[in-house]
């Protein structure tokens, strides 16, 4: 297929036919029975633990004590699936309001992103303040795991055939059997429909917004992964530049999505987006200057006494269990060695009994 024009495609059928890619895709990664495991799952999985990996391995660099860490990731994380679906189910309300129990349907769809990092934030933040953890720290280095995991976890939607856009004759324009269909049965009722007129035909490729925003979102990663370890200058710094990097190419990303959630003619995500940019520019500029003005009196947490206290502490306690549990091994083996001492010694003595006897 080489056309903007793309024939009627299989259910799981994903085609970019100006790059000649024809692939088949089940949504399913396998079966447990009657269950089944989705590839949208494990992808968004994978994201978190890899996210989560690069925040075990750089703690330190924050100042940050790794259990207490822990609690707080755990807490965001619970927090951002709670949140990523209250703020859907609450902007698409009219189609839970006759059915409550769709609400706690997970595995139907319907998670925001937007709703997902307040959820992560709200739950994480409060976590860190009852495990004594400084949260300008935590947010910096999950600002960096934010965009590891978003730019992973979009690759989900992939398989799902969503988060596309309008037509378009891009070299990147896809199609997909699902994305046809809903174009095609559910794209004409929807609010954005309704209230924005943009016309959608099945036949024609559209933006892949998944793809625009995994790569804009691991191109962020790479560059504040660098800049945390060479001009980082106080805490909190990174989890501003992540929330207006995400916000600048979120807000150029929805503009080409049909499937946003919308107010009249405003999409919420495309809107929350510039806010979280404004605040972000505003935020830098104020807190620079005021860390610029403190001059050598403004220490980053990681350079604290309290920090490189906790951090001493963790490690010491690190290193007593593990003489502790090397003491116990040692111990098991002693103890494994006189025994079989013993059942040797008790061997010889029958073998000299059974001499005698024999004599």
């Amino acid at each position: 297929m080489t056309s903007k024009t793309v024939e009627q495609l299989g259910t799981n059928q994903i085609v970019f036919p100006k790059l000649g890619i024809d692939i088949d895709l089940n949504p399913t990664a396998f079966t447990i029975g009657s269950l089944e495991v989705k590839w949208y799952g494990i992808i968004i999985t994978l994201g978190v633990v890899l996210a989560f990996i690069y925040a075990l391995k750089n703690l330190r660099r924050y100042g940050l004590e790794v259990n207490r860490f822990m609690d707080a990731f755990i807490g965001g994380l619970i927090g951002g699936i709670i949140g990523a679906r209250v703020y859907f189910v609450v902007m698409q309300w009219d189609l839970y309001k006759d059915d409550w129990k769709e609400i706690f349907n997970f595995r139907g769809g319907g998670l925001a992103i937007y709703g997902g990092i307040i959820g992560a934030l709200i739950v994480g933040c409060t976590v860190a303040k009852l495990r004594k953890l400084r949260i300008l720290p935590v947010l910096d280095i999950a600002g960096i795991g934010m965009l590891l995991g978003q730019g992973i976890g979009r690759w989900g939607n992939f398989f799902n055939q969503e988060a596309f856009g309008s037509n378009t004759d891009s070299i990147f324009g896809m199609s997909g059997g699902t994305i046809q269909s809903w174009i095609q049965n559910y794209y004409p009722n929807t609010t954005f429909y309704e209230n924005f007129g943009i016309a959608m035909d099945p036949d024609t490729p559209v933006h892949p917004c998944f793809l625009y925003e995994s790569i804009w979102c691991l191109l962020g990663f790479v560059l504040l992964a660098v800049f945390a370890k060479k001009i980082r200058r106080y805490d909190g710094q990174i989890f501003l530049i992540y929330i207006g990097w995400y916000g600048l190419g979120r807000a150029f990303i929805e503009s080409l999505r049909t499937d946003s959630l919308v107010i009249g003619n405003v999409r919420i995500s495309q809107l929350v987006a510039i806010l979280c940019v404004a605040a972000s520019v505003i935020l830098q500029v104020v807190i620079g200057l005021k860390v610029k003005r403190m001059g050598a009196d403004y220490q980053m947490y990681c350079d604290t006494e309290e920090s490189k206290q906790l951090l001493y502490e963790a490690e010491s306690e690190k290193t007593t269990k593990t003489e502790n549990k090397s003491a116990e091994v040692t111990e098991e083996q002693m103890q494994s060695t006189e025994t079989e001492g013993n059942e040797t010694s008790e061997d010889i003595r029958e073998e000299e009994t059974k001499s005698k006897e024999e004599e």
